[in-house]
């Protein structure tokens, strides 16, 4: 891995994948405002559907895993959560392309739900005290990106905007993990202990994931797949021709890829 200088603290450009990710937090962040300016209970009730509780995943919420990331609560929270979603997945995406950045930024967010749900089980198996607080905003997903950044990019070192101090990717992300891991002896440890799991998805997806992607390996894999299925077509009907050709008195043959030998091709090169 090449070593890299100091990097200043400006956004990479606001496109692909980054864009999306970021513009459809923002448009669900406004959505949401004007619903609670509009229908206030209601409204509420959205919110609390939406964002991810254990309890009520477990009752059959089943979407709360996909949806909890888009909901946002406070202005400046917000704006942190996106500005930090913003420069870290588009400097990855500039290194890896934007199908790698979808699927680190969707293994992280439902690896925080999946964390959190652990927790949760083990407290009722452990009974031991758990305050269930829900989980909204999309922090799994951007811890996930941090670790991913620090694991592949570590010597990088960012200028820590307003303070003019360098620090390496890799301390940045040592930094968040020890304040999770003591956010867990608090009373949002449910919160810290799916962080975590959040920033060890994303670790696994880095370690596991395919160079280009999963969707570039799946779409490898599905035409690979039916390539062969064509291929087996082919050599099928080859053989059938071979019976009937056979029966009309003839003899023909066909390579292991279905296509016809030449025999007489064959003779004529051996000779000349």
């Amino acid at each position: 891995m090449p070593r890299y200088g100091a990097s200043s603290f400006s956004f990479p450009e606001f496109r692909g994948a980054t864009r999306r990710l970021v513009l459809m937090n923002l448009f669900a962040f406004f959505g949401l405002l004007l619903a609670q300016l509009a229908f206030r209970e209601d409204a509420f009730r959205l919110i609390a559907a939406l964002g991810f509780t254990p309890s009520a995943f477990l009752h059959g919420y089943l979407w709360q895993p996909l949806t909890y990331s888009f909901v946002h609560s406070g202005i400046l929270g917000t704006l942190l959560e996106l500005l930090s979603l913003w420069f870290m997945a588009g400097f990855l995406e500039s290194m890896h392309g934007q199908n790698w950045v979808n699927g680190l930024y969707a293994t992280s967010v439902i690896g925080t739900a999946v964390a959190a749900t652990a927790i949760y089980l083990a407290h009722g198996t452990l009974s031991y005290s758990l305050p269930e607080i829900p989980l909204f905003g999309c922090f799994g997903g951007i811890f996930g990106l941090l670790v991913a950044i620090g694991a592949l990019y570590g010597d990088i070192e960012f200028v820590l905007f307003p303070l003019p101090i360098g620090i390496k990717a890799r301390y940045i992300a040592v930094i968040y993990a020890l304040v999770s891991l003591a956010m867990l002896f608090g009373e949002v440890r449910m919160y810290a202990f799916a962080e975590l799991g959040g920033a060890l998805a994303g670790l696994l997806f880095i370690r596991l994931s395919p160079r280009r992607g999963f969707s570039f390996a799946f779409s490898e894999t599905w035409y690979g797949l039916r390539n062969r299925y064509y291929r087996w077509k082919r050599r099928r009907a080859a053989r059938k021709f071979e019976v009937y050709m056979r029966s009309q008195g003839r003899t023909v043959r066909f390579d292991g890829n279905g296509r016809q030998i030449d025999d007489d091709h064959d003779d004529k090169k051996r000779w000349n």
